[in-house]
């Protein structure tokens, strides 16, 4: 079985951490135009998605092709794809959060993720998932707390990981994760209904 995996240094790093060797059968790229050249893959996970990937990633239809994308949903994309959340730092994990409109992608999935040493918790194809929208909001606070003279960056930061033992602070975090892809989701949920 072949496995491509779209992505860059860091998110690659992640995806490894906690595995003791490389595996063998993953051809990494970073270009989703060399995807091209491996019309034989078996599974294409692509790290690094954009919407413009759409196009390429849906001559594998038919075989099992996974999407980082937090803020589209698969309903709003392509519902025969598996959506992870993949933003920097979440990786780590050794759960990742997934969900699927095709039930059938279940077992490949997360046999997939099994041989990274991760496993996925299936959620309802909702905007952001569970995790990015508590570290957004949480982000969001930070930097409200922060304009309203409550406290310094450090200190913020400091206070969040002694307090709740997350492994970054709300800056941290916004730093690693990319502060628009932040700002993407909360907007993104300040027009999704409540209920």
């Amino acid at each position: 079985m072949q496995v491509i995996v779209i992505t860059d240094a860091t998110l690659k790093e992640e995806l490894l951490f906690g595995m003791t060797s490389e595996l063998l059968d993953v051809i990494w790229i970073e270009d989703i135009s060399e995807l091209q050249q491996h019309k034989n893959a078996n599974v294409i996970i692509d790290l690094a998605f954009e919407e413009d990937h759409l196009s390429l990633l849906r001559q594998f239809r038919g075989k099992l092709v996974v999407i980082n994308s937090v803020v589209k949903t698969l309903a709003e994309l392509d519902s025969s794809f598996v959506r992870i959340n993949g933003w920097p730092s979440f990786l780590r994990s050794h759960f990742v959060e997934a969900s699927t409109i095709n039930e059938n992608n279940r077992k490949p999935a997360e046999e997939i993720f099994s041989l990274f040493n991760k496993k996925l918790e299936w959620l309802p194809d909702s905007v952001g998932f569970v995790t990015p929208r508590v570290v957004s909001m949480i982000i969001n606070e930070a930097f409200i707390s922060l304009r309203e003279g409550v406290s310094t960056r450090e200190e913020i930061d400091q206070a969040m990981k002694l307090a709740t033992n997350y492994p970054y602070g709300p800056f941290e975090w916004s730093d690693k994760i990319g502060i628009e892809k932040i700002e993407s989701l909360l907007k993104r949920l300040g027009h999704e209904p409540v209920f």
